[in-house]
Protein backbone atom coordinates (compact mmCIF):
# COMPACT_ATOMS: atom_id res chain seq x y z
CA UNK A 1 0.00 0.00 0.00
CA UNK A 2 2.88 2.87 0.76
CA UNK A 3 4.73 1.63 -2.28
CA UNK A 4 1.69 2.45 -4.36
CA UNK A 5 1.34 5.53 -2.61
CA UNK A 6 4.75 6.67 -2.83
CA UNK A 7 4.25 5.77 -6.58
CA UNK A 8 1.30 8.22 -7.47
CA UNK A 9 3.24 10.67 -4.76
CA UNK A 10 6.08 10.68 -7.74
CA UNK A 11 3.99 10.54 -10.62
CA UNK A 12 2.06 13.49 -9.54
CA UNK A 13 5.01 15.81 -7.86
CA UNK A 14 6.99 14.97 -11.14
CA UNK A 15 4.12 16.29 -13.31
CA UNK A 16 2.79 19.41 -10.88
CA UNK A 17 6.09 20.56 -10.63
CA UNK A 18 7.14 21.02 -14.04
CA UNK A 19 7.68 24.50 -15.40
CA UNK A 20 4.04 25.88 -16.78
CA UNK A 21 1.55 28.71 -17.07
CA UNK A 22 -0.25 27.56 -13.45
CA UNK A 23 2.66 27.32 -11.10
CA UNK A 24 4.32 30.46 -12.32
CA UNK A 25 0.41 32.05 -11.84
CA UNK A 26 0.51 30.69 -8.21
CA UNK A 27 3.92 31.62 -7.28
CA UNK A 28 3.35 35.10 -8.67
CA UNK A 29 -0.18 35.17 -6.41
CA UNK A 30 1.92 34.20 -3.89
CA UNK A 31 4.36 36.56 -4.35
CA UNK A 32 1.51 39.34 -4.16
CA UNK A 33 -0.50 37.87 -0.77
CA UNK A 34 -3.40 37.64 -3.40
CA UNK A 35 -6.17 35.46 -1.86
CA UNK A 36 -3.85 32.67 -2.36
CA UNK A 37 -5.97 29.84 0.10
CA UNK A 38 -8.78 30.55 -2.32
CA UNK A 39 -6.27 30.19 -5.38
CA UNK A 40 -4.12 27.08 -3.67
CA UNK A 41 -7.94 25.57 -3.03
CA UNK A 42 -8.99 26.10 -6.24
CA UNK A 43 -5.89 24.26 -7.84
CA UNK A 44 -6.26 21.26 -5.76
CA UNK A 45 -9.51 20.55 -6.02
CA UNK A 46 -9.53 20.78 -10.08
CA UNK A 47 -6.65 18.42 -9.74
CA UNK A 48 -8.71 15.85 -7.46
CA UNK A 49 -11.75 16.36 -9.68
CA UNK A 50 -9.35 15.51 -13.44
CA UNK A 51 -7.60 12.73 -11.10
CA UNK A 52 -10.80 10.96 -10.23
CA UNK A 53 -11.68 10.60 -13.94
CA UNK A 54 -8.36 9.00 -14.80
CA UNK A 55 -8.07 6.88 -12.39
CA UNK A 56 -11.53 6.14 -11.16
CA UNK A 57 -13.53 6.89 -14.37
CA UNK A 58 -11.35 7.05 -17.78
CA UNK A 59 -9.07 4.24 -16.67
CA UNK A 60 -11.87 2.22 -15.33
CA UNK A 61 -13.18 2.13 -19.12
CA UNK A 62 -9.65 1.71 -20.79
CA UNK A 63 -9.03 -0.30 -18.23
CA UNK A 64 -11.74 -3.22 -19.62
CA UNK A 65 -10.82 -2.85 -23.28
CA UNK A 66 -7.39 -4.63 -23.80
CA UNK A 67 -6.32 -2.77 -27.15
CA UNK A 68 -7.39 0.77 -25.48
CA UNK A 69 -5.20 -0.23 -22.49
CA UNK A 70 -2.13 -1.11 -24.57
CA UNK A 71 -2.32 2.18 -26.66
CA UNK A 72 -2.84 4.05 -23.63
CA UNK A 73 -0.33 2.77 -21.71
CA UNK A 74 2.29 2.31 -24.74
CA UNK A 75 1.38 6.16 -25.43
CA UNK A 76 1.89 7.01 -21.52
CA UNK A 77 5.26 5.42 -21.74
CA UNK A 78 6.71 6.93 -25.07
CA UNK A 79 5.44 10.45 -23.43
CA UNK A 80 7.46 9.75 -20.25
CA UNK A 81 10.51 9.26 -21.97
CA UNK A 82 9.96 12.08 -24.05
CA UNK A 83 9.10 14.56 -20.93
CA UNK A 84 11.80 13.17 -19.24
CA UNK A 85 14.42 13.46 -21.98
CA UNK A 86 12.62 17.43 -22.70
CA UNK A 87 13.79 17.66 -18.82
CA UNK A 88 17.27 16.10 -18.63
CA UNK A 89 18.21 17.93 -22.01
CA UNK A 90 16.48 21.11 -19.84
CA UNK A 91 19.06 20.22 -17.14
CA UNK A 92 22.17 20.23 -19.03
CA UNK A 93 21.67 23.37 -20.88
CA UNK A 94 20.98 25.27 -17.76
CA UNK A 95 18.28 26.89 -19.88
CA UNK A 96 15.19 26.69 -17.70
CA UNK A 97 14.17 29.15 -15.69
CA UNK A 98 10.62 30.17 -13.89
CA UNK A 99 9.68 34.47 -15.24
CA UNK A 100 7.62 36.48 -13.32
CA UNK A 101 6.11 39.15 -14.87
CA UNK A 102 6.62 42.37 -12.65
CA UNK A 103 3.75 44.27 -13.87
CA UNK A 104 -0.08 44.30 -12.92
CA UNK A 105 0.44 43.33 -9.35
CA UNK A 106 -3.28 44.88 -8.62
CA UNK A 107 -4.76 42.60 -6.08
CA UNK A 108 -8.35 41.12 -7.44
CA UNK A 109 -10.90 40.08 -5.61
CA UNK A 110 -11.76 36.05 -3.96
CA UNK A 111 -13.99 35.42 -7.31
CA UNK A 112 -11.61 37.06 -10.14
CA UNK A 113 -8.93 35.16 -8.63
CA UNK A 114 -10.67 31.66 -8.87
CA UNK A 115 -12.28 32.35 -11.98
CA UNK A 116 -8.22 33.28 -13.59
CA UNK A 117 -7.32 30.08 -11.75
CA UNK A 118 -9.76 28.22 -13.31
CA UNK A 119 -9.17 29.51 -16.81
CA UNK A 120 -5.14 29.02 -16.76
CA UNK A 121 -5.88 25.55 -15.26
CA UNK A 122 -8.65 24.41 -17.29
CA UNK A 123 -8.34 26.12 -20.91
CA UNK A 124 -4.65 24.57 -20.82
CA UNK A 125 -4.79 21.09 -22.83
CA UNK A 126 -1.45 19.64 -20.95
CA UNK A 127 -3.45 19.19 -17.54
CA UNK A 128 -5.80 17.01 -18.92
CA UNK A 129 -2.79 15.42 -20.88
CA UNK A 130 -1.32 15.12 -17.02
CA UNK A 131 -4.33 13.93 -15.11
CA UNK A 132 -6.05 11.84 -17.28
CA UNK A 133 -4.32 10.39 -19.74
CA UNK A 134 -1.10 9.74 -17.73
CA UNK A 135 -2.31 9.28 -14.59
CA UNK A 136 -5.25 7.48 -15.69
CA UNK A 137 -2.95 5.27 -17.79
CA UNK A 138 -0.31 4.95 -14.63
CA UNK A 139 -3.49 3.80 -12.52
CA UNK A 140 -4.83 1.23 -14.84
CA UNK A 141 -1.82 -0.85 -14.47
CA UNK A 142 -3.40 -1.36 -10.96
CA UNK A 143 -6.11 -4.14 -10.22
CA UNK A 144 -6.75 -3.96 -6.97
CA UNK A 145 -9.28 -0.79 -5.88
CA UNK A 146 -7.76 -0.19 -2.91
CA UNK A 147 -4.17 0.42 -4.29
CA UNK A 148 -6.16 2.36 -6.80
CA UNK A 149 -7.06 4.39 -3.28
CA UNK A 150 -3.50 4.19 -1.93
CA UNK A 151 -2.79 5.91 -5.63
CA UNK A 152 -5.26 8.53 -5.72
CA UNK A 153 -4.10 9.61 -1.88
CA UNK A 154 -0.30 10.04 -3.01
CA UNK A 155 -1.15 11.82 -6.61
CA UNK A 156 -3.69 14.06 -4.17
CA UNK A 157 -0.91 14.31 -1.78
CA UNK A 158 1.73 15.65 -4.05
CA UNK A 159 -0.75 18.18 -5.60
CA UNK A 160 -1.97 19.56 -2.47
CA UNK A 161 1.82 19.79 -1.10
CA UNK A 162 2.98 21.39 -3.65
CA UNK A 163 0.14 23.76 -4.98
CA UNK A 164 0.07 25.56 -1.26
CA UNK A 165 3.62 25.54 -0.24
CA UNK A 166 4.50 27.34 -3.63
CA UNK A 167 1.72 29.51 -2.48
CA UNK A 168 2.97 30.28 0.67
CA UNK A 169 6.15 29.72 0.42
CA UNK A 170 6.29 32.18 -2.36
CA UNK A 171 7.88 34.93 -0.57
CA UNK A 172 10.95 33.55 1.16
CA UNK A 173 11.47 30.93 -2.05
CA UNK A 174 10.57 32.68 -5.26
CA UNK A 175 14.53 33.98 -5.32
CA UNK A 176 15.31 30.30 -5.11
CA UNK A 177 13.13 29.24 -7.54
CA UNK A 178 13.99 31.49 -10.14
CA UNK A 179 17.60 30.76 -10.16
CA UNK A 180 18.14 28.38 -13.07
CA UNK A 181 20.64 25.82 -11.09
CA UNK A 182 17.62 25.21 -8.84
CA UNK A 183 15.57 24.36 -11.57
CA UNK A 184 18.38 22.31 -13.40
CA UNK A 185 18.28 19.93 -10.08
CA UNK A 186 14.57 19.88 -10.57
CA UNK A 187 14.37 19.01 -13.77
CA UNK A 188 17.30 16.35 -13.76
CA UNK A 189 15.47 14.61 -10.57
CA UNK A 190 11.96 14.71 -12.91
CA UNK A 191 13.74 13.10 -16.12
CA UNK A 192 14.76 10.11 -13.85
CA UNK A 193 11.65 9.74 -12.25
CA UNK A 194 9.70 10.43 -16.00
CA UNK A 195 12.11 7.08 -16.94
CA UNK A 196 11.47 4.62 -13.93
CA UNK A 197 8.00 5.14 -14.75
CA UNK A 198 8.04 4.93 -18.07
CA UNK A 199 10.06 1.94 -17.71
CA UNK A 200 7.25 0.10 -15.14
CA UNK A 201 4.85 0.64 -18.21
CA UNK A 202 6.66 -0.92 -20.55
CA UNK A 203 7.58 -3.93 -18.32
CA UNK A 204 3.18 -4.19 -17.99
CA UNK A 205 3.04 -4.46 -21.57
CA UNK A 206 6.25 -7.13 -21.82
CA UNK A 207 4.34 -9.11 -18.44
CA UNK A 208 0.41 -9.32 -20.40
CA UNK A 209 0.93 -9.12 -23.88
CA UNK A 210 2.96 -11.23 -26.33
CA UNK A 211 5.37 -8.78 -27.73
Amino acid sequence: MFLTMFKGFSIGLSLICAIGAQNAFVLKQGLLKNNIFWICTTCFICDFFLMCMGIFGVGEIISANKILLFILTFAGAIFLIWYGFLSFRSALRGNSNLTLDQNGTKKTSVFQSIMATLGITLLNPHVYLDTVVIIGGVSVTIVDNMEKVFFMIGVMLASGIWFYSLGYGAQKLSVYFMRPKVWRVIEMIIAFIMWIIALTLLLYIVHNYSI
